[in-house]
């Protein structure tokens, strides 16, 4: 079974999950809403939307042809205030994060689906909240992960994330670049025999022979060659201003990349609304929207499903085996 959070209820994850439910977006798995019945409801009230939902008593009470929800019982219809930062409907959003998490560790759900929390919001009442993925690390203990944003057009994992250009430039070591391929390498392998993995350079060309800098020569190719020695097909360093393009042409599955922006640019110019947002390397498998709340087109009708239909198919291939 996936879990699918519905986010921040002031937001457009709630009628996300009502019209995707309608398209037939989410009818491909057996799966549960981790949020609040009274949330759906009224969102479904409120755009006119006839969507049958099933209030689960367990995990196990699933009604087949309804959205099936589990419901926390954390809000009430009148606490919804669409487009509005909330301290309360914030932190319901963080617990149905935190709950569908510790219930993926107990086997109970083989990955999540999340749908967009407010950080600014979920702050009011958690200081140090700086995001899905270092929750659902803290709550399964654990530091080691990365970031991979996929889609049918281009799929790319990161040495960095969000951190200055000047640390990125630090982060580039050979045992943790060797850990990203491994982690890319783990998830493709579950839907894909022999992955095909292309390492990014740092600089300009790859370096050129160390011209333009030395961390092709001393840290990116010789986490490369380690993967070789593993019988992963990794290939690199690749010049990043060719890479891509070469990737996209279907010579790689996946590009590692050495810093944020390295790899997001190129995703979002490809598939901006096709993304999907994946979490690897924790115990509890995760895949995002790579979207927002949108709060200024919440409860319009008119917020896009697609993302959630990807994040959700997305989640179906790489989930965990049942135990």
């Amino acid at each position: 079974m996936l879990a699918v959070t519905m986010g921040d209820g002031n937001g457009v994850g709630p009628e996300i999950i009502l019209n995707s439910f309608l398209k037939g977006e989410l009818a491909s798995e057996k799966y549960a809403i981790v949020g609040d019945y009274s949330v759906l409801e009224h969102c479904g009230r409120l755009l006119g939307l006839s969507v049958p939902l099933h209030k689960m008593a367990s995990l196990e009470d699933t009604e087949e042809g309804a959205l099936n929800i589990y419901d926390l019982g954390l809000l009430k219809a009148e606490d919804i205030t669409p487009g509005q930062i909330s301290k309360t409907v914030a932190a319901a959003s963080r617990e149905y994060v935190a709950e569908a998490s510790r219930l993926a560790l107990q086997d109970k759900f083989s990955a999540l689906v999340t749908l967009p929390v407010n950080k600014e919001a979920i702050r009011l009442s958690d200081p140090d909240f700086t995001g899905h993925t270092e929750l659902i690390a803290g709550i399964c203990g654990q530091t080691n992960y990365t970031m991979m944003l996929a889609s049918e057009k281009l799929t790319v994992t990161h040495v960095s994330t969000h951190v200055s250009m000047e640390q990125s430039i630090r982060n580039c070591k050979k045992d943790r670049i060797l850990n990203v391929i491994r982690l890319t390498n783990d998830a493709l392998a579950r839907f894909k025999d022999q992955p095909r993995i292309a390492v990014a350079g740092l600089n300009a060309h790859a370096g050129e022979g160390g011209a333009f800098g030395r961390q092709e020569i001393e840290e990116i190719n010789p986490a490369v060659e380690a993967a070789k020695a593993e019988g992963i097909a990794a290939f690199g360093a690749i010049p990043p201003d060719t890479v891509f393009l070469r990737a996209y042409k279907g010579e790689f599955d996946a590009v590692v990349c050495m810093y944020h922006d390295q790899g997001h640019i190129p995703m979002k110019l490809l598939d901006f609304e096709g993304g999907v947002n994946v979490t690897l390397g924790l115990k509890v498998v995760r895949t995002s929207v790579d979207h927002g709340t949108a709060f200024d087109i919440a409860y319009k009708g008119i917020a896009s499903t697609g993302s959630l239909a990807a994040a959700f198919e997305y989640g179906r291939k790489i989930q965990n085996p049942a135990k």
